[in-house]
């Protein structure tokens, strides 16, 4: 198993520099749940999460999470401490539940320019094109649900009225 790093930005500042920001959507992801040396692209980034991230990567995302999201657990208190106890990767699903979380922080990220108080109002704030859920929890919710909160970033970029 490879190992885990803390992200060195975790109030998503690094939106902020195009500059330096990685170019490829899989290393922005796979640093906002804090692998170590991120995959360069969406097949290597998929086989990290198919056999499972280590229990960190949960602890980075809501680390980079934190200042728009709070104190959020993104997946169950008791999944993760016996992910940890046991020194195992956790499970496929869980794995995809950050990754489902890390790709909408991603989006919305990249949109609003590392824009913390932008990020945390898309994020926080029931929006009505999602039946009144925020984005956030629909994203935690189910691969679905980040689909129709990424679906929402999409037509909101591409300028139609959200």
């Amino acid at each position: 198993m490879r190992q885990m790093t803390e992200i060195t930005m975790t109030d998503l500042a690094m939106y902020s520099d195009r500059a330096t920001l990685a170019t490829s959507e899989a290393q922005r992801i796979g640093r906002l749940l804090g692998l170590d040396n991120p995959p360069a692209d969406r097949v290597g980034l998929a086989a990290r999460i198919a056999t499972g991230l280590a229990a960190s990567a949960a602890s980075a995302l809501s680390g980079a999470i934190a200042p728009v999201a709070g104190a959020m657990a993104l997946i169950p208190e008791a999944t993760l401490r016996r992910a940890r106890n046991a020194k195992t990767p956790l499970s496929r699903e869980m794995s995809e539940r950050l990754y489902e979380v890390g790709r909408i922080v991603d989006m919305v990220s990249r949109i609003h320019h590392g824009d913390v108080r932008a990020i945390s109002a898309f994020l926080n704030t029931p929006h009505p094109l999602l039946d009144d859920a925020t984005p956030l929890d629909l994203a935690r919710s189910s691969s679905a649900g980040a689909d129709a909160v990424a679906d929402l970033l999409t037509r909101a970029e591409a300028g139609f009225a959200v």
